[in-house]
């Protein structure tokens, strides 16, 4: 059996501990009555555990090789096994517009992009699980108030709610990664509507939060036109002196509304 070399350009790092393996696998157990999605199977370290649970499993890979790997030593996955770039896919498609689970040791580099395009389909992925970079894990499960806390941790806990599950460490990889991985489990939360208009809240968030040491009078002007700027009271208000880090989702939604009637 010829294992797939590790290719540095896709961010791959083949876990090797099958116990840990394991224990992903069974994070999709939360909704264990719907198809499930594995993203960067690799040589199948996490899916031979996911084909074991009796519902349909389907896994997207880029890598050529690892298709090929796949095809051989799984052959029943064989009509599953879709060779494509996860971030260019609709994936109103996969299941035939039904709902699933997305899992996988998802690729560092690109832990951030898939984590937005589940939120763009947020209304077919009611739970996503699986392995990240330990930073990123910490950073989309912190509350209000921490260093950590930032675009993905409002973005994603605005309509999800965010479990870190467990801590991985380098030596269990091939290659070693320099940095220490996470679990963690995203399940979607009751929320149908945030109550403001979802394109400007998330402008407002990152706009923020890339000036995050600023207080939100100096960072949020980024907002306006010189043409359209609100009147000094606006800037006046007390959330105004605090940080980004500092508000709640829920003081989100309230700043975006707030906004909103500025532009109009």
């Amino acid at each position: 059996m010829k294992l797939v070399k590790p290719k540095k350009n896709l961010g791959q790092h083949f876990l090797t501990d099958l116990g840990i393996a394991r224990r992903i696998a069974d994070t999709v157990d939360a909704y264990p009555d719907i198809p499930v999605l594995e993203i960067g199977p690799g040589m199948g370290v996490l899916t031979q555990y996911l084909v074991t649970k009796n519902r349909d499993v389907k896994a997207v890979e880029i890598d050529s090789e690892s298709v090929a790997f796949l095809y051989e030593n799984y052959p029943k996955l064989c009509d599953n096994i879709i060779g494509d770039d996860f971030l260019r896919m609709d994936l109103n498609e996969i299941f035939a517009g039904k709902q699933f689970v997305l899992t996988g040791n998802y690729p560092y580099d690109i832990s951030s992009q898939i984590f937005f395009k589940m939120l763009d389909y947020k209304e077919l992925i009611p739970c996503c699980t699986g392995m990240i970079q330990r930073e990123v894990a910490l950073r989309i499960a912190s509350a209000p108030g921490c260093k950590a806390y930032g675009i993905l941790s409002v973005l994603i806990q605005a309509w999800y709610d965010v479990e870190y599950l467990f801590t991985v460490d380098e030596n269990v990889f091939n290659p070693p990664p320099k940095v220490k991985s996470a679990v963690i489990r995203m399940t979607r939360n009751s929320v149908t509507e945030l109550g403001c208009d979802e394109k400007l809240f998330k402008r407002l968030v990152k706009t923020v939060f890339n000036q995050r040491r600023k207080m939100l009078r100096g960072s949020i002007k980024q907002m306006f036109s010189k043409d359209h700027m609100p009147s000094p009271d606006f800037f006046t208000m007390d959330i105004m002196t605090k940080r980004p880090e500092q508000l709640s989702v829920k003081q989100f939604v309230e700043l975006t509304n707030v906004v909103e009637k500025v532009l109009q």
